[in-house]
């Protein structure tokens, strides 16, 4: 356990951003698995209208600190990918 008075305060810290990037993280998922549900259910009308809303949340994601910038770009590319592939495009 932090005995400074420095590390004290880093370890308070660490908690408080660890609790806001495991919110932010599990947010994302979410909207994610949503949308993948959206494309199993071939409910395409809803999945074209969730998609912006999923890039929003993977570039807020990234902007955050959350994930890296490449990876949101894998997964923006490989859930278009998906969407396209159903013909929904």
């Amino acid at each position: 356990m932090a005995t400074h008075k420095s590390a004290i305060k880093r370890a308070r810290q660490n908690e408080k951003r660890n609790a806001r990037n495991r919110g932010l993280r599990s947010a994302l998922r979410t909207t994610i698995k949503a949308f993948r549900s959206m494309l199993k259910a071939k409910d395409m009308d809803k999945a074209k209208a969730q998609l912006p809303l999923v890039h929003k949340a993977l570039d807020k994601a990234v902007t955050k600190g959350v994930i890296h910038k490449n990876t949101a770009g894998r997964n923006k590319s490989r859930l278009t990918a998906a969407l396209n592939k159903t013909g929904a495009a």
